[in-house]
């Protein structure tokens, strides 16, 4: 009896070795997929390090003053359209702690589109072609269906720069790998290592809420997106940066992309000139509301 268990064992296993090949064709698949290199240059780093960066990157601008061009496209996936509205060129102004202006012009014909102050807490926005303004606080309390009507100050601030580490804020970093074109051909994907920096609230007992999220490239140690988060944990804000140009040994990105996921808009910020710490004066963040203009207040 022994002989025969131990004869059937046997036929059993040459049985399944000589379907192995055949099941192997059946249970697999090859597709062709894009392929990568790995990057030339990839720098480590620590999170300490990268955290004083972080810091003193922000804490060396205190004021700017850039000429730009600023697109803005509405709707996405949800709408199943999207509409993209004429780029306005003009300035931003920002200086440090929360003061913000932003002057756009009407193309060729050169009149104010949109001219819009802040002190970080109450803003001014005034449409001279629709004849109309807005006056309110930095914080959205009745959202518009129309999601260029919940823009705020606070938006271009938060997302042109990034700042540093808060006082009672907690960091941490992980790494990931992103997929990138080389810029020279759009087949020439590279892989490279990237760094994910949160930035974190103090514990509330056993919960810890983000606040944003920097990630970090590996070739050059410099932000390429920004996540910021509302206090439910949805991301409100999604800025992107690219284009990066020293001036003095300050790196600024020259294209930032603006994504407000849930107000179904972006804007493309495209900085044509740009001058870091210069003096700015009160008066180029006062503006003033004709008489003859409806105001709304929000």
């Amino acid at each position: 009896m022994k002989f025969v268990l131990i004869k059937i064992r046997q036929a059993l296993a040459i049985g399944l070795i000589g379907m192995a090949p055949a099941l192997t064709g059946c249970l697999s698949h090859t597709r062709i997929v894009p392929k990568t290199r790995l990057a030339d240059v990839v720098m480590s780093t620590s999170l300490d390090v990268m955290s004083r960066q972080l810091n003193s990157r922000y804490e060396a601008i205190q004021s700017m003053n850039a000429s730009v061009s600023v697109m803005a496209t509405t709707g996405g996936g949800l709408q199943g359209k999207e509409k993209d509205y004429t780029s306005l060129s003009g300035y931003i102004f920002m200086r440090k702690p929360e003061n913000l202006r932003v002057l756009l012009r009407v193309p060729v014909l050169g009149s104010t589109a949109v001219d819009m102050v802040s002190d970080g807490k109450t803003f001014k926005l005034v449409i001279p072609p629709r004849n109309r303004a807005i006056e309110g606080t930095d914080e959205v309390t009745t959202p518009s269906k129309n999601g260029l009507e919940n823009l705020r100050p606070s938006v271009f601030f938060d997302s042109m720069f990034v700042r540093g580490q808060g006082p009672n804020q907690i960091l941490s970093m992980t790494t990931d790998t992103r997929v990138i074109e080389s810029g020279k051909k759009k087949k020439d994907l590279i892989e490279e290592p990237a760094y994910d920096l949160q930035i974190l609230a103090q514990p509330e007992g056993q919960i810890v809420r983000t606040l944003r999220v920097v990630h970090i490239n590996s070739t050059d140690l410099l932000p390429y997106q920004q996540d910021i988060y509302d206090k439910n944990g949805q991301v409100v804000t999604k800025a992107f940066y690219s284009n990066y140009e020293l001036y003095g040994d300050i790196p600024f990105p020259m294209i930032i992309q603006i994504v407000r996921p849930r107000d179904h808009y972006s804007l493309t910020v495209t900085i044509t000139k740009l001058t870091l710490n210069q003096k700015l004066e009160d008066d180029q963040f006062e503006l003033k509301i004709p008489d003859s203009m409806f105001v709304e207040h929000k």
